[in-house]
């Protein structure tokens, strides 16, 4: 049986109901229509038979021409009757010869003298039996309505009763080697979450390892990481080492709409555990059904609080056994139960955190092995392009990389087509098609030529990478700076900075327009979040000093945040308002004093954006230095037009720093 043959048998077999296919009711529609097709088929006779009539029939008899013959007797009829033979040809009613014969047939009237004469002359009387058709004729009816029923009513009802007993069946699909053969070679970027996990390998394959120094495996390990890091690939490889049962299910799969349902389908998958023992449990996106209980507005009834007190129970209660190892994965461990993080349940937590430039590099060499790669391509320039990319959003990068390389009929994957597929996976494609109007084009080019200013005057900003007027995404145009290394906490003189760049598009589209537009709405934005974290939460006013105010939390829990009130007073909520508009003040102060006096060099930029759409960086410097833009040389036809990115790394994507997450923002390049 092939694969696709047992991948369509389970597609067909879901919660023990089979699905007809549709085409099946043309089938029996054929079948039954075809019984009556066949009676009357069994019932004809050969058209080429000879019909002759009565007569005809009475001067054979009386020459004595006929060879054989059968009175066919209709049990429907006691008059009119079916004679069926054959007889010799003739001429003046003398035999012409004993081999020429031909068959007749004739439906006549049989009185009882032509029957006598039929019969002294050799014809065979043949009478039916009559019982069977009549017995045919009357169950048909019966058995058609029996089947009827049967199809229609019976049957349903024995699926209906199977499937209602199955929906406290545990949805674990058990995988084997032979389906998933994904190991540890195939994890990169997370070295030291791998070595966590590996040692639950390690002690399924020889347990006594750990137990002769008296050490016990842990119950449960909770892997925790942003979305795209990982968890689930690390559990495969998990799988793909082990040579133990292996157990794989989401956390949404418990949780239905009929109460109870849940909680049984956790005491049917330990069940079925038991039976495997030692083997793995891998629960993906725990956080569906492990939310804390009391903060839901459903009561202590609740089906999804049923569930987690089962799965409670069950890693660690009276009735509990070793050789169940629980592996669950998340990316809101904040909203997970206390209980279930306590040990004993979930002895480890392992962080999968972003990879950094040397983990996206290994990341990317791992999906290389799977697209054909230039031999000029640099690795090492993308992974240090690519600050706070996730090991997904690396292989999404590649595989835009190698569709764009295919549309563009090349035979192998460049920098060129890496570096447009960064910007495209981060950023959006670019809408060269946009229609612009001319004074719609420099507003822009002056707004984003104020940015790029600021940026290289100031002291404390990341280096700027490329300023462009190509609409990419939902903004006009972006300038790029790139972090020399991975961001991983920002000072305070920074974030200065970058709230006075952010202010520099503003100012700078006021001074050619004499207005102002909604094109900084998103620098407006970006600035007010950064110096809100920073008095809130960073402690970085000297008038509010280092306390935090306001909760951390991001989300709002029914039932525990919507009746709680600020934890501090109108005066201070006042004093913070008053100190984020003194940041921004300040920052739009130092701005428009730089491009005051700077306006010469700003037009500089500007009116080179309007002619060439795109800068890097050490043209921006050139100006800054020297006043004057040389303009670059005309590519080669065998290049990316112009306005392409050049081939050096990217900055990563400008995002609000999460309160909950204090120095682990992206570095914030200004987009218009």
């Amino acid at each position: 049986m092939s694969d696709d043959n047992k991948s369509t048998g389970k597609n067909e077999r879901k919660t023990g109901d089979v699905k007809v296919p549709p085409r099946n009711w043309l089938l029996w529609i054929l079948i039954l229509g075809s019984i009556p097709l066949l009676m009357m088929l069994q019932g004809r006779k050969d058209p080429k038979e000879n019909q002759i009539s009565r007569s005809f029939l009475v001067g054979l008899v009386t020459n004595n021409l006929v060879k054989e013959g059968t009175i066919h007797y209709n049990p429907q009829s006691s008059v009119l009757q079916e004679i069926t033979g054959k007889y010799y040809r003739s001429r003046d009613g003398v035999k012409l010869t004993n081999e020429d014969t031909v068959s007749f047939t004739i439906k006549t009237l049989l009185n009882e003298e032509l029957r006598d004469k039929l019969l002294d002359a050799g014809f065979e009387p043949k009478e039916p039996n009559t019982f069977l058709v009549n017995l045919f004729i009357t169950i048909l009816p019966i058995l058609f309505v029996a089947f009827l029923i049967y199809f229609f009513f019976i049957r349903q009802i024995k699926m209906a009763g199977k499937g209602a007993l199955s929906f406290g069946k545990s949805k674990a699909r058990m995988l084997s080697k032979e389906k998933n053969r994904t190991t540890f070679k195939d994890v990169a970027g997370v070295e030291e979450a791998k070595e966590e996990v590996s040692e639950l390998v390690e002690f399924l394959k020889d347990p006594k390892k750990f137990q002769k120094l008296g050490g016990r495996i842990p119950k449960g390990i909770l892997m925790i990481g942003a979305p795209g890091t990982g968890k689930t690939l690390l559990a495969k490889a998990i799988a793909g080492e082990a040579d133990s049962a292996f157990f794989s299910i989401s956390g949404s799969d418990f949780v239905e709409m009929f109460v109870g349902v849940g909680a049984s389908r956790v005491r049917d998958m330990f069940e079925q555990a038991r039976k495997n023992t030692p083997c793995l449990i891998f629960i993906d996106e725990i956080d569906a059904v492990g939310r804390s209980r009391g903060h839901g507005l459903g009561g202590g009834n609740d089906e999804r609080e049923q569930t987690l007190n089962a799965l409670l129970v069950e890693m660690d209660g009276f009735d509990t056994q070793e050789g169940i190892i629980i592996i669950a994965a998340t990316n809101r461990p904040d909203v997970l139960d206390p209980a279930l993080l306590r040990p004993g349940r979930f002895d480890r937590q392992i962080t999968v955190s972003l990879p950094d430039v040397r983990g996206r590099e290994a990341i990317l060499k791992v999906h290389a092995k799977n697209v054909k790669l230039d031999p000029s391509v640099d690795l090492t320039v993308i992974a240090r392009g690519t600050p706070g990319y996730s090991g997904a959003e690396l292989a999404n990068l590649l595989n835009e990389a190698a569709l764009l390389a295919a549309r563009n009929n090349r035979k192998a994957i460049g920098m060129f087509e890496l570096e447009d597929a960064r910007d495209k996976v981060r950023w959006g494609r670019e809408r060269r098609s946009l229609a612009m109007t001319d004074e719609e084009k420099k507003y822009t080019a002056w707004h984003e030529a104020g940015h790029a200013l600021v940026n290289v005057m100031l002291k404390h900003t990341h280096p700027l990478h490329k300023v462009t007027i190509i609409p990419r995404g939902q903004a006009l145009g972006s300038t790029m700076s790139l972090p020399k290394q991975d961001v991983l906490s920002r000072r305070r003189k920074e974030m200065l900075d970058m709230i006075a760049m952010a202010m520099a598009g503003r100012i700078a589209e006021e001074i050619v327009s004499g207005d102002i537009s909604t094109g900084a709405s998103g620098d407006i934005q970006q600035a007010t979040q950064m110096a809100r974290a920073m008095v809130c939460h960073f402690g970085m006013s000297d008038k509010l000093g280092m306390v935090q105010y306001g909760d951390n939390n991001e989300y709002v829990f029914l039932g525990r945040e919507m009746m709680r009130s600020k934890d501090y007073s109108e005066n201070v909520a006042r004093d913070i308002d008053a100190e984020v508009k003194r940041i921004i003040d300040e920052g739009y102060k130092v701005a428009k004093d730089i491009i005051d006096t700077h306006r010469d060099k700003l037009e500089i930029i500007a009116q080179s954006l309007l002619e060439y759409e795109t800068l890097d960086g050490s043209q921006v410097d050139e100006i800054m230095r020297t006043g004057k833009f040389t303009p670059p040389p005309p590519p080669p036809k065998t290049d990316p037009p112009t306005g392409a990115m050049a081939a050096t790394p990217l900055p990563e994507v400008p995002k609000p720093i999460p309160p909950h997450l204090p120095g682990l923002g992206s570095p914030a390049p200004a987009a218009a």
